[in-house]
């Protein structure tokens, strides 16, 4: 077995290295089953694997405020054990990473702000897919959740929560979406209050009540037909109740700021951490290639940005320096970030500013937005060169509700912007007079 894994893994790495960027044009293909599940495909015959992503509405963003991180800490204890059913033995933790090891297969479970999410990847030889359906479909729905393996682990996120708040990364971080987000559920912090709140049984009564087949987006990218895939998505959710899907309680959105906000934190640490930025952009914004684009002209296109021009390059006041829109379900935060030494912090905060000002008020010049269009359009290819990164393009369109030809319009929907749909689309969206900015390191002020 162990030289069958072996084989599966320098199989899957041959096949990595191997893809092409064709696969772009391969087309989405998408339908509903029988229990309301969403199944999104993209065929890929070149190489004999598949990956899977299996996401619910289960994310961070329905985590009760006294119980943040629960839908991270159930996303931990999947992969801990699988609770004996009927005639199917119980794994333990052991057990249960072995089982994976001796197919060569991967899956896991993770939960972000907006979703909780499962991956696969695994050869499709019929003995192997076989047995890595199984034993994934079962992880997912009937997982142990033991009591002594949650002690062990809340004690040990516990710990990491307390060496991160050692970190001015992570003091910024928390303080930066703390003043961006308020009471919105994307600016709960975790903590080792919260999560001593978070019992087993809570661990599983929000595995009964979020992970249901009807309400499931499947996304796969693979050496599957359709018929294929029909069949194995109906295996892999087999296990789970295929009702109640119901309208899920709303959540608010994020709120806009009402005025600016400073926050100068001590810290003994040799740079500063800067963090400025408010609420941004929710993925289903109609602007959303605007605010892509434009941001790669202003902070995210790396040493050719603006920001690094005015910030490194003229003043030298930060090696790197950078922004980006988080979307999500709501307006994730806009971001600009980077470190200094804390007696130039001042300097590097006011010389960004002034950056996002003239950009909102102004938008790029003809030249910057030629310059971003070659470099996203020639890059485009790296985008989808492997089946992970396909995969999580096909995720994305299935999140998001994105029209099945998304990928191969994008290059277009790039090509196409002018300087003033940059332009507008800032000012709409980013209120340079209500940011809110955040300092890490140096003496109290």
């Amino acid at each position: 077995m162990k030289n069958i894994a072996i084989k599966n893994l320098f199989a899957l790495g041959i096949g990595l290295f191997c893809m092409k960027s064709a696969l772009a044009v391969l087309p989405v293909q998408q339908w509903t089953q029988a229990s309301g599940a969403q199944v999104f495909l993209v065929e890929s015959p070149a190489i004999p694997m598949l990956d899977v992503q299996i996401d619910f509405d289960a994310g961070s963003r329905r985590d009760p405020a006294a119980q943040a991180g629960l839908a991270s800490a159930m996303a931990a204890l999947m992969s801990r054990g699988i609770a004996a059913s009927g005639a199917e033995p119980a794994f333990d933790e052991n057990q249960l990473a072995e089982a994976w090891t001796d197919l060569g297969a991967q899956f896991g479970a993770s939960a972000g702000s907006d979703r909780l999410g499962f991956s696969l990847r695994t050869l499709t030889r019929p003995d192997l897919l076989d047995r890595a359906v199984s034993l994934a479909a079962r992880q997912m729905a009937q997982p142990a959740f033991p009591a002594d393996i949650w002690q062990r682990e809340r004690e040990r996120l516990g710990a990491d929560l307390r060496e991160a708040r050692t970190r001015p990364a992570h003091v910024a971080g928390l303080a930066f979406a703390r003043a961006v987000y308020g009471d919105h559920p994307y600016g709960y912090e975790v903590t080792e209050a919260t999560l001593a709140r978070i019992s087993v049984e809570d661990l599983r009564a929000s595995h009964r009540r979020d992970l249901r087949a009807c309400g499931a987006r499947v996304s796969l990218v693979g050496a599957v037909s359709r018929q294929q895939a029909d069949a194995l998505v109906r295996r892999l959710l087999a296990h789970l109740p295929a009702t109640g899907c119901g309208a899920l309680p709303a959540v608010p959105e994020v709120s806009a700021l009402a005025a600016p906000q400073t926050l100068a934190l001590p810290f003994e640490s040799a740079q500063a951490h800067v963090l400025i930025g408010q609420p941004g952009m929710r993925r289903a914004d109609p602007d959303f290639f605007a605010l892509f684009v434009g941001n790669h002209i202003l902070g995210g296109g790396g040493f050719v940005s603006r920001l690094t021009e005015e910030v490194r390059e003229r003043r030298g006041l930060s090696y790197s320096v950078y922004s980006y829109f988080a979307p999500g379900r709501h307006a994730g935060a806009f971001t600009i970030g980077l470190q200094t030494r804390p007696d130039q912090a001042p300097l590097a905060v006011q010389v960004s500013q002034d950056v996002l000002r003239r950009f909102v008020a102004e938008g790029p010049t003809e030249a910057e937005l030629q310059a971003a269009k070659d470099n996203l359009i020639g890059g485009f290819a790296l985008r989808v060169d492997s089946n992970r990164k396909l995969l999580d393009n096909v995720a994305n369109i299935a999140w998001n509700g994105l029209p099945l030809d998304y990928l191969d319009r994008w290059t277009d929907r790039v090509g196409a912007l002018t300087t003033a749909d940059i332009r507008t689309a800032f000012a709409r969206i980013i209120q340079p007079e209500r940011l809110v900015t955040v300092v890490v390191g140096g003496a109290a002020r």
